[in-house]
């Protein structure tokens, strides 16, 4: 028997704000545990929350650039229970009255995994949001040998549930909607989403039923993955597990499981609560917000984003939908061929030696498009001398080479070394007229059909030019003269 997984997703995004969710507490990555924090979010009796406007704003931005409908109104509520991270019992969320509803993600090709993007099931598919809403994040537990410490320094800050619907057919689609989405909210400086920073977090939600059950099987969620390959291993892992189950007519129970990167496998946390269980209610310390003026100071931030640039690269420098595609999928790569290919005759020239040369240079050296030595209007510069016929393709590969170590500019290098090439006709007229005197063999072949023969008639032309005639020149203007 046929078996169908039905995925949804439930992604957790640290907004990037400088203070909390409701205090005036900085946000810092690895800062000493416990130094930021304030008893509005350590909990304290008393301690009453004020909204981070920002946080409100990049939430709404986020629902712009994904397509969502934005409430007019939208309230905040207490989730309540009790874990250690969270002290004073609650939780401040958004329940019935989110953001953000409905909304889509579009796929694209470079989404997926590489060994999986020949075989896409559903080509430009879009998954389709239930919501976003706003949240303030708990604390984070270390758990040492003997005892559980626990960092304050994460509590409170502002984060961003995105919930899909049950749309997702297989552990592929789901590592292309987390690739997609990333990329989208780092284009609107929304998040820098890094997962080792735990800014991009992810729960699962997984069913398998058969083909002929049309209604959907037992939804098993799988918690703590911390990276997007992490995602599609732990849904491939438990797709299987279920099948099997089902496979050996047991029946499965709706349930919360953590996944064990190591391992490789899922294992049993707890069986699931339901929404009632956490008791919401409103929060009676934060009014009702209404976004219409979030709406009029939103609109204006949000940006080209990755599908529309990867349309316009194709049109306005006449890329390739490929080479579109991956020079989109970086914000800054995108942003340095742009200002690489401002004034080129032909960006695509460009494209290309970012994508290859460029690219290679920078894995090489372990730099980052940032980092990199070579700014774009100095690849410009490079490319124009070769397209220009001053320089040869392998000349142009040596300067680069040395742009790439010194950062110096391509004609200081070219000049310096003496190697511009010879595109003078009248010089190269002479050149080849004193190698066909000197060559009455090869010429003879040439003529009696030996095509080969030009590239050794060609090399001596460069030869005898100490290496600056230009071979396009050289070739076309030896083949016209043995063809009178």
């Amino acid at each position: 028997m046929n078996y169908l997984a039905t995925i949804g997703l439930e992604v957790h995004v640290q907004l990037k704000t400088r203070s909390k969710m409701f205090c005036a507490s900085p946000v810092e990555f690895g800062a000493e545990p416990n130094t930021h924090t304030c008893p509005i979010c350590l909990g304290l009796p008393g301690a009453l929350p004020v909204m981070n406007h920002e946080a409100l704003r990049l939430t709404v931005l986020t629902g712009l650039m994904l397509g969502c409908d934005i409430a007019p109104i939208c309230k905040f509520d207490r989730k309540n229970y009790f874990y250690p991270d969270m002290p004073k019992n609650y939780q401040i969320s958004q329940y019935d009255m989110p953001l953000c509803t409905n909304g889509s993600v579009p796929l694209h090709d470079l989404a997926y995994p590489k060994d999986a993007q020949k075989n896409i099931a559903t080509r430009d598919k879009e998954v389709h949001l239930v919501r976003i809403h706003l949240e303030e994040d708990v604390a984070k537990s270390f758990h040492f040998e003997n005892s559980t410490g626990i960092d304050f320094n994460r509590a409170g800050t502002p984060l961003m549930e995105i919930v899909t619907q049950p749309e997702i057919n297989s552990p592929e689609e789901a590592f292309a909607f987390l690739t997609a989405l990333k990329q989208i909210l780092i284009y609107g400086g929304v998040s820098d989403a890094d997962m080792e920073k735990g800014q991009l977090r992810c729960d699962c939600n997984v069913s398998v039923r058969s083909e002929k059950q049309t209604e959907l099987g037992a939804k098993i969620e799988i918690k703590n993955m911390n990276s997007i390959s992490g995602v599609r291993r732990a849904l491939a892992y438990e797709i299987q597990r279920q099948t099997s189950l089902l496979e050996s007519s047991e029946r499965l129970e709706q349930e919360t499981r953590g996944w064990d990167d190591v391992a490789g496998e899922t294992f049993l946390m707890r069986t699931k609560e339901f929404a009632h269980d956490y008791r919401y209610f409103p929060d009676p310390d934060l009014l009702p917000v209404k976004t219409e003026v979030l709406l009029a100071d939103v609109r204006e931030r949000v940006p080209e984003l990755p599908k529309a640039k990867r349309a316009r690269f194709v049109e306005q420098y006449q890329v390739s939908p490929y080479d579109a595609g991956v020079l989109a999928n970086d914000l800054e790569l995108a942003r340095y061929f742009e200002a690489a290919a401002k004034g080129a005759k032909k960006p695509k020239n460009i494209a290309n030696w970012i994508l290859n040369d460029l690219q290679n240079a920078l894995g090489a050296a372990g730099k980052t498009i940032d980092d990199c030595p070579i700014p774009p209007e100095a690849l410009d510069e490079l490319v124009n001398l070769i397209d220009s016929g001053k320089i040869s393709g392998k000349q142009g590969k040596e300067v680069f080479a040395e742009m790439f170590a010194t950062g110096r500019s391509a004609a200081a290098i070219v000049k310096e070394k003496g190697i511009e090439q010879l595109s003078d006709l009248s010089a190269i007229e002479a050149f080849c007229d004193e190698v066909i005197a000197a060559n009455p063999k090869p010429v003879a072949d040439f003529k009696r059909g030996n095509v080969a023969s030009l590239n050794f008639l060609k090399g001596q032309v460069i030869k005898l030019s100490k290496g600056k005639a230009n071979p396009q020149l050289a070739g076309e203007i030896l083949e016209r003269k043995l063809k009178r």
